[in-house]
């Protein structure tokens, strides 16, 4: 890849995601400011929100900066920052730095996948849909036996049970 092929995907993915990542963080506010004036009728805060309010403030550019490594948390991560008022000061910089770090793992890893399987494709455009089939079909099976183990319930409450012992009543641990 060479620089002229990286910097303008690095802008392009850069702008985006500025304006993904402060658009949710805008809406999270909006929705503060909508349950704001709800509690208002009903009532302020409790002190305990106000403290989670508060560390969130204090240690969420950490965590603004770490959701842009992962995929699936940085629309959860930016709107709680939008939700908890997180200051301009201490979101900016954060939500700055993690867009470089996200628009810079794209620009190089996404776009040399991107390169990589458009070469496989032009070579054998059976070969490049098998396979990619076969990843979504693995993702979907991992998604679905992640959520139904995550369902399952981890003990009977009724009779003290693990359904994970397979021993059956005989063996299983009571407490």
């Amino acid at each position: 890849m060479t620089w002229s092929q990286f910097l303008p995907a690095f802008a392009a993915l850069f702008v985006i995601v500025m304006l993904r990542a402060n658009a949710t963080y805008w809406l999270g506010r909006g929705a503060a400011a909508g349950s704001r004036r709800w509690r208002k009728v009903e009532g302020e805060g409790s002190p305990a929100w106000e403290r989670a309010r508060d560390l969130v403030n204090r240690w969420g550019p950490i965590a603004v900066v770490l959701c842009f490594f992962t995929v699936g948390i940085q629309t959860a991560v930016n709107a709680t920052a939008g939700v908890t008022r997180m200051p301009l000061r201490r979101y900016l910089p954060a939500v700055t730095l993690g867009s470089i770090v996200w628009a810079t793992i794209y620009a190089t890893v996404g776009l040399a996948a991107a390169q990589a399987w458009l070469a496989a494709a032009a070579r054998s455009p059976v070969g490049a849909t098998l396979v990619a089939v076969a990843l979504v079909v693995m993702v979907v099976t991992a998604v679905v036996v992640h959520r139904r183990r995550a369902r399952r319930p981890a003990h009977s409450e009724a009779d003290g049970t693990d359904p994970r012992d397979v021993r059956g009543d005989a063996g299983a641990v009571r407490s």
